[in-house]
């Protein structure tokens, strides 16, 4: 967003963070050192009532809709006009679907400007599961996605068991949770699977960190008509023309920036590249 960067007025601010997974120590100093604000962690509620990743409590609504409800908890905890709230999904990558994949939202709320912006990133997730009776295969499992600097999760027979072991960090604990599990089992087997909680699992926390970032820049990009942060791509415009035949294309042509608070829109032309590749239109590829 060069040129569009400006003071937007959260220097010595303070914004709460609801978090009882560590994410203060993730967000608050890309945040900090980006707009001079302070990140205030708030504790006193159970995050894991809004659902959770290990499926006892499903979530409920949109990703978008659980961090703004715990933004909004915060806030109310905290008697602060700034709040912020992170909140992540994982499933499969979605261009190919071979590999896990994390996505990362970090909402903004800022209730003396009646603003809302959010921070997005994503990448691949280091999540997996496997259901074994045989420790042997486990323990190769858990080697497999980096315990113990990335924590896991027990239980026995199936994904939904309620009789769950979290926050496994040793090796001990996990044998020992392991063999607990397998008595308890009715098929003699065990569910493992790597916790993304965001204190468990570094490869996560580098995802929200992205998502951290992504929220400054928009911060830090104002409208140039009114001044609000936030300014950033709304939408984007086809047209771009075939290389081959000059017919317009559906590629993109232009990012269309938008503000949050006024009408003010900016076309600004895509300068990556100046035709399309012919695979790309439909004229030479009805």
């Amino acid at each position: 967003m060069n040129g569009l960067m400006r003071s937007v007025g959260y220097r010595d601010r303070t914004a709460a963070l609801l978090t009882q997974h560590g994410k203060e120590q993730v967000i608050g100093p890309v945040l900090e050192a980006a707009l001079g604000c302070r990140v205030q962690r708030v504790s006193g509620y159970d995050t894991d009532r809004l659902g959770t990743f290990t499926r006892e409590i499903p979530r409920a609504g949109s990703q978008i809709e659980a961090a703004r409800r715990k933004a909004r908890i915060g806030m109310t905890l905290s008697g602060l006009s700034l709040g912020l709230a992170s909140e992540g999904s994982f499933g499969l990558e979605p261009m190919i679907g071979m590999f896990p994949w994390n996505v990362e939202c970090l909402i903004w709320i800022d209730d003396d400007r009646v603003l809302e912006i959010v921070g997005w990133a994503q990448g691949e997730a280091h999540f997996g599961q496997v259901l074994t009776g045989d420790w042997a295969k486990a323990s190769t499992f858990t080697r497999r996605w980096r315990f113990p600097s990335h924590q896991m999760v027990i239980r026995p027979d199936a994904a939904n068991d309620p009789r769950i072991r979290k926050g496994l960090a040793a090796w001990a604990e996990l044998e020992s949770a392991f063999v607990s599990a397998r008595r308890e089992s009715a098929t003699g087997r065990v569910l493992l699977e790597t916790d993304v909680r965001a204190h468990a699992n570094p490869t996560r926390q580098h995802v929200i960190r992205a998502a951290a970032e992504n929220l400054a820049a928009r911060l830090q990009s104002a409208c140039p008509a009114c001044g609000a942060p936030g300014f950033w791509l709304v939408d984007r415009a086809p047209g771009l023309r075939c290389s081959d035949c000059g017919a317009p294309t559906r590629e993109t042509l232009a990012e269309i920036l938008g503000c949050v608070k006024c009408p003010q829109r900016i076309s600004r032309p895509c300068t990556d590249r100046s035709e399309a590749d012919p695979s790309r239109c439909d004229s030479c590829n009805p």
